[in-house]
């Protein structure tokens, strides 16, 4: 058939060459010169009509409708054989992408035909719908009427396609993306340019073939969607007014010229809309995010705009198909109030699930493994990756504990929930920030926000490591540790604690937190955090405060690269800058097979466990429970009447005790609204629950004897000696808490608690006579002797002037010090 002497003419004025079969195919399509990708090919002049009389009869406006329409119609035939022969080659070029020898990658498939296969459905069914109206019989002894086509509909037709005209929305903005990727690889590969300049078309009735080039015929959409407009535009002039189309063609050209407006308004700046106050709307950040809606959770892509939240469903590419987004919600930034909690509980069924899948995902990981070092071939290793991002998928959506809760001014809520708290943070220090700036927004055109959500994403895919198609050599596999030692450069007085998060495999928990420090300026835990990890190559560090009221607050965060060949030298030592917060931590890194994940998590009891095992577990001099007691007394008891003397609630030390026994960091919350006297039992009964006194029982002869000298400076010199020779942890433990018992007494006015009514509540706990065995141990003593010895010792090392202080922490040996900058 005859090439169509308008779009001849139309490519022709854009240089773009077509050629019939006969002729030379040339090379270049666009040359660089005309620059025709850089401006928009939807003209401003084409959006605005002038509106001209009609002069004719209305038969004969009926007749030239009919024509228009049956005009419309052969175009239509043609457009759709256009891209049936751009479509062509896609099927064949994907199939070929997943080749060792591939003419174009996945990626570049999917850009060169990117809603072409969309496009053409929605033509398709036009076109059907258009042939089936045109062939219509009139009823009874109308011909004429059916002639005039009176009773011809087709305005339903119109406005069902422009429904679905965000396509072309998405096809204009790939489109420079598009010819970009032919460019090159007609260039880079001789396969591919043979087949790029001898496209084939097969036009009219007598099946003419026409040869086009691919850049020609991905350029007949851009021409065909300004021609929508044009036809109805010409339509709506042949209709009376008082046909049953006229209120459906003035609709669907209304739609077909706010497209265009749109479309035009993109093209000069493709991520900004002008705000009412002269601001333009850009896409500031997107990314994956749970949507949690009664009861149900939802994996969705958020996109957030200078002046709104974007909340979409991502519709995975499906038999040659490209990714498409559904719209769900969106929420204007104006007023927006924010509220977030971190660290949800689980319930016990979705520990168990999670528990699970993440036993499935390790035993596909090292399928994976064995498909990599044997010769099962790829089927196998793409079917066990395949499941493996599917258990990631499951993981991703079930598995967030921490909540983002969003409240509008118009009443509508909606929470999110997110598996980083660095995450999280970042979405809300951005979304606040946009908030403050009191952006007056704009309604959004939602269909073609939605439309243009792939073009304008930075975010591909969900964050799954089973997409990697190589294994970073870098990344560590095995236990990171992080010894939290201390912060500074808060504003304010805070009950503060750390929280840290690794990259990697989803194996296992991901993040470890401290327990919340005392309420200081300088919070100090010296706390030993051991993750689990499997792909890891960056650590993430989160300060965060909380308030009497539970109210949490992040005071700063950063990210640090987890360098494999410094941690595994031993402990590295630095100070990580978190805006105006340091924290100074330990990092060490110990290589090894991991384990499967563990269904219950580890526990961890610390009453009834020798010192010298508690403190060699925790990595520290004084164990942890003895140290948040003593703080969260000295916070607030101090003044407590009977301190120590008065016992708590038996109950309540036995629940809190319990708690110590399997979480720190819920006992130090829960302490901190305890009783002090439940605080300072607690802090009683785990002393006198040590297997081994905390002075160890072969030295209560020793210090039994010094009791006996006279002068008291030789006997706290004495007395000093023996306490010298006492393990690390039980020294520094026992120092610690006679410097704290001498903090008691110096308000002895207020509480009543002086040495000796101290010395004598903790004498019997800290020291006990020795087990005589065949009279090894010396003489049997009885029990008021044995008591007079406690308290007596414990009272002159509580009046020992220069009693040494208490190292609550092992040093760590590191190399020089490092800082990392956020």
């Amino acid at each position: 058939m005859d090439v169509n002497p308008e779009a001849v003419s139309c490519l022709e004025s854009r240089r773009v060459p077509v050629e019939t079969e006969t002729e030379a195919v040339e090379e270049d399509v666009f040359p660089e010169e005309a620059a025709p990708c850089s401006v928009s090919p939807l003209h401003a002049e084409s959006l605005d009509f002038p509106d001209t009389p009609t002069l004719c009869s209305p038969k004969e406006m009926l007749e030239r409708r009919v024509a228009l329409l049956k005009g419309l119609l052969e175009a239509e035939e043609v457009y759709l054989r256009e891209l049936e022969a751009l479509l062509m080659p896609m099927k064949a070029l994907r199939a070929s992408a997943g080749t060792s020898q591939p003419v174009l990658s996945s990626q570049q498939v999917q850009a060169v035909f990117y809603q072409v296969p969309e496009i053409r459905d929605m033509h398709q069914s036009f076109y059907s719908g258009l042939k089936a109206r045109l062939a219509e019989p009139g009823p009874g002894e109308a011909g004429e009427m059916n002639f005039t086509g009176f009773d011809l509909m087709v305005g339903d037709l119109f406005l069902k396609m422009l429904n679905q005209i965000g396509l072309y929305g998405g096809f204009i903005g790939n489109y420079e993306k598009a010819v970009e990727v032919v460019r090159k690889c007609t260039n880079s590969d001789p396969r591919f340019r043979t087949l790029a300049q001898s496209m084939m078309s097969a036009n009219g009735a007598n099946q003419t073939r026409t040869t086009y080039t691919l850049e020609a015929l991905l350029y007949k959409p851009l021409d065909r969607v300004t021609k929508t407009t044009l036809v109805l535009h010409d339509l709506l002039k042949t209709t009376p007014e008082e046909h049953g189309d006229y209120a459906s063609l003035q609709e669907a050209l209304r739609l077909s010229r706010s497209f265009l407006s749109g479309v035009n308004e993109r093209s000069q700046n493709k991520r900004e809309v002008m705000l009412s106050h002269a601001v333009r709307r850009q896409l500031m950040r997107d990314g994956f995010v749970v949507d949690a809606a009664e009861g149900e959770r939802h994996l969705r892509h958020l996109f957030l705009y200078t002046d709104l939240l974007l909340c979409t469903r991502n519709k995975q590419a499906t038999r040659g198909k490209q990714d498409q987004y559904r719209f769900c919600w969106y929420l204007p930034l104006a007023g927006l109030k924010l509220r977030w909690v971190a660290d949800q509980e689980l319930s016990p069924d979705a520990r168990l699930r999670l528990h699970g899948i993440r036993t499935k995902m390790h035993l596909l990981r090292q399928q994976l493994q064995q498909h990599a070092n044997g010769s099962k071939g790829l089927s196998a290793a793409a079917r066990s990756r395949k499941k493996l991002e599917q258990m990631e998928l499951m993981l991703l959506t079930h598995s967030p504990v921490h909540k983002l809760e969003l409240h509008s001014p118009s009443g509508k809520s909606h929470t999110l929930l997110l598996s980083s708290l660095y995450e999280l943070e970042e979405w809300r220090e951005l979304i606040e920030k946009l908030t403050k700036d009191n952006i007056e927004t704009v309604p959004p055109d939602l269909l073609t926000l939605t439309s243009a959500c792939v073009k304008l994403r930075m975010t591909q895919q969900p964050p799954l490591h089973s997409t990697r198609a190589v294994e970073d050599q870098k990344s560590l596999c095995g236990t990171v540790s992080v010894t939290v030692h201390s912060a500074r450069g808060l504003q304010q007085p805070a009950f503060a604690y750390v929280c840290v998060e690794v990259d990697g495999y989803e194996f296992y928990d991901k993040q470890a937190k401290t327990h919340s420090s005392v309420q200081s300026l300088n919070p100090l835990w010296d706390q030993e955090l051991c993750l689990q990890v499997d792909g890891a190559q960056v650590l993430r560090v989160i300060c965060v405060s909380q308030s009497d009221r539970e109210d949490q607050s992040v005071l700063g965060k950063a990210s640090v690269k987890l360098d494999a060949t410094t941690l595994t030298k031993g402990w590295s030592r630095r100070t990580v800058h978190l805006g105006q917060v340091e924290v100074t931590l330990s990092l060490k890194y110990s290589p090894h097979p991991v384990e499967p994940p563990s269904a219950t998590p580890q526990q961890n009891p610390v009453f009834c466990v020798p010192i010298d095992a508690l403190a060699q577990k925790e990595g520290v001099l004084v164990p942890h429970v003895v140290r948040c007691c003593v703080e969260e007394v000295e916070r607030r008891g101090m003044d407590e009447v009977g301190l120590y003397r008065v016992s708590g609630d038996s109950s309540d030390v036995g629940a809190l005790k319990n708690e110590f026994n399997s979480n720190l960091r819920d006992a130090v919350a829960r302490m901190r609204s305890a009783d002090v006297n439940v605080v300072s039992g607690v802090l009683k009964l785990f002393f006198r629950e040590l297997p081994e006194p905390l002075v160890p029982t072969e030295m209560f002869q020793s210090l039994a004897r010094t009791l006996a000298i006279q002068d008291m400076d030789l006997r706290l010199v004495s007395m000093l000696s023996v306490l010298e020779s006492c393990p690390p942890p039980n020294r520094h433990t026992f120092l610690y808490l006679l410097h704290h018992l001498r903090r008691v007494s110096d308000k002895q006015d207020v509480n009543r608690m002086s040495l000796m009514n101290l010395a004598t509540v903790f004498g019997p706990s800290l020291l006990r006579t020795p087990v005589v065995e065949h009279g090894l141990l010396g003489p049997s003593m009885d029990i008021s002797q044995e008591l007079v010895v406690q308290v007596q010792v414990v009272f002159s090392y509580l009046q020992c002037n220069n009693l040494p202080e208490a190292w609550t922490s092992l040093p760590h040996d590191t190399d020089d010090e490092e800082t990392t900058h956020l």
